[in-house]
């Protein structure tokens, strides 16, 4: 944890300011000299990387709204015009919308390693869960965000999920209706999907500031999952350390992301969103960004469209729970050979289960989803708890220490 500062600023006008508004302080215990375990490998770099992708998000985000007109007569004709008229308009367009889908990706490699890792276990629950509902408002907000373009799968996409919640007993109805502003998704419905997709990063935001101070009141997890017992031989301060570490991660990321931008800038996108939407042509195959194709997938798995509903918002509701599902004493999977299995086998049947949400709902592709379904829910709900009971895991190092440099080289070290 960060602690009390040492900070003393040099200039009068520094220590003046200091005694009266403390950031520099902040500022320092926080990312100069706050402890970080000396085993952390670039899996931990995510977080750092996802911070920046989201500045760049709203960032490019208040460019757009600045030339966007959210009305339905003159919505696609807006973002051709930052495409063509604005200058620079086809980079931001294209930074905003590869944008979400590199933040997808670091954010599904930050929540693999937490599993991987056992970053959810105590006392790091409500770490873990504030990660769980930055994920649900970054969900909603880039289903927002797509339906802005106003092209056909904007469109229809925004038909077909918000009509799910006319699936709830008793109030689905309304519901849909509230969110259509009417009896169809029309311009009110256009208007608050701008309006919320606006609103909703700055919650993010918030959140993330929650999740931050939360990491540093219980410390960072490790890759050996085992905790700091000596500061100086078990920790580096977070600069240079890790902030070296971090700024190289962030440059091979941003080289992935530039090679989306300028290469192939409408690869991760579909082709039926540069034709304007129209209520009475109904494209052949309706599919979601491919980050929420795994979900699409659970969706149409079930026959029934409560059902399906239900189990969609259950497949990201059951992480929150991770942190009491997950009865084993150790952390790491490192140490845990059996759970390492299971824990690779449910990583395919994610990446399954996203390809077959962007395949025809038909045949042998419903019968695979709702297996994979099935172990997607059944790795949460009966293969974690049971293996704590059943799993015999290695011995773990005494110390992050010893997991470093070995018992031999860490008495070596010492003198």
């Amino acid at each position: 944890m960060s602690g009390p500062s040492t900070f003393v600023p040099k200039s009068a006008l520094g220590r003046w300011f200091e005694s009266r508004l403390p950031l520099g302080g902040l500022i320092h215990s926080s990312f100069i000299v706050y402890p970080t375990p000396r085993n952390l490998n670039y899996w931990w770099t995510f977080g750092g990387i996802l911070s920046f992708m989201l500045v760049a998000q709203i960032v490019t985000g208040i460019v757009l709204a600045m030339h966007y007109t959210p009305h339905v007569d003159y919505a696609f004709l807006s973002v051709e015009h930052i495409m063509r008229d604005v200058n620079w308009g086809w980079l931001i367009r294209y930074a905003h919308a590869n944008g979400a889908s590199m933040f997808f990706v670091a954010v599904y490699i930050h929540m693999f390693r937490g599993l991987y890792y056992g970053s959810y276990k105590a006392p790091r629950e409500i770490l873990w869960i504030l990660g769980v509902i930055i994920y649900l408002l970054m969900m909603a907000t880039g289903f927002m965000g797509y339906v802005l373009p106003w092209g056909q799968m904007s469109f229809w996409g925004a038909t077909v999920i918000t009509n799910l919640f006319s699936a709830i007993p008793l109030v689905g109805d309304a519901i849909t209706t509230w969110l259509w502003g009417g009896y169809s998704v029309d311009n009110p419905t256009l208007n608050r999907f701008f309006s919320l997709h606006f609103l909703l990063p700055f919650m993010i935001a918030g959140v993330v500031v929650l999740h931050v101070w939360a990491l540093h009141v219980v410390g960072q997890n490790n890759p050996d999952g085992i905790e700091v017992k000596n500061t100086e031989r078990d920790t580096l301060s977070f600069t240079p350390y890790a902030t070296g570490k971090d700024s190289f991660a962030l440059v091979c990321f941003m080289i992935f992301y530039a090679w989306f931008v300028f290469y192939t800038p409408n690869f991760l996108g579909h082709a039926d969103n540069y034709i304007e939407a129209n209520p009475l042509s109904t494209p052949a195959h309706i599919v979601p960004e491919w980050y929420y194709l795994p979900f699409y997938a659970i969706l149409r798995a079930v026959p029934s469209k409560l059902g399906g509903v239900t189990l969609m918002f259950s497949a990201i509701v059951v992480l929150a729970f991770l942190p009491w599902l997950d009865t084993s004493r150790v952390r790491s999977a490192k140490y845990r050979p059996m759970y390492k299995v299971f824990f690779w086998a449910f990583v395919a049947a994610c990446i399954g289960l996203g390809y077959l949400g962007a395949q025809p709902p038909e045949g042998g592709y419903v019968i695979a989803a709702r297996l994979l379904t099935v172990y997607y829910f059944g790795f949460f709900i009966i293969i974690m708890p049971l293996l704590g009971l059943f799993e015999t895991p290695k011995p773990l190092p005494a110390s992050i220490a010893d997991a470093v440099l070995g018992k031999g080289g860490l008495a070596a070290a010492q003198h």
